[in-house]
């Protein structure tokens, strides 16, 4: 007896495609890491810091979830394969939707 099981071959495409925009993101972040310094340009002020702070962890994100969607796929869970890589583009999604939003109603 022989079942057909589904294949694997979109959630594996998926990976790799959204794990190279993840990456692609890294390299803008590099750019905005250097640039984030600047915000001590007015002073040393807390609001600085949090800022600062913020930008340079956001490499973590990302890489929890590839590293995280690629051991739920080793493990053969390509539903949660799916969701966790999708998940390393949600702090670009907010951040979309409060610039959006923020242009929103302030015009």
């Amino acid at each position: 007896m022989e079942t057909n099981l589904p294949s694997r071959k979109p959630i594996l495409i998926w990976l790799i495609i959204s794990q190279v925009l993840a990456l692609a993101s890294l390299v803008v972040w590099l750019l905005m890491a250097g640039l984030s310094v600047m915000a001590f340009d007015s002073g040393v002020t807390q609001e600085a810091w949090n800022f600062v702070i913020a930008v340079w962890l956001y490499p973590i994100w990302p890489i929890l979830f590839a590293i995280a969607s690629w051991v739920a796929y080793w493990r053969q869970k390509d539903k949660l394969a799916g969701v966790l890589t999708t998940f390393t583009f949600l702090p670009i999604l907010v951040l979309l939707v409060i610039i959006v939003g923020a242009n929103f109603f302030v015009s």
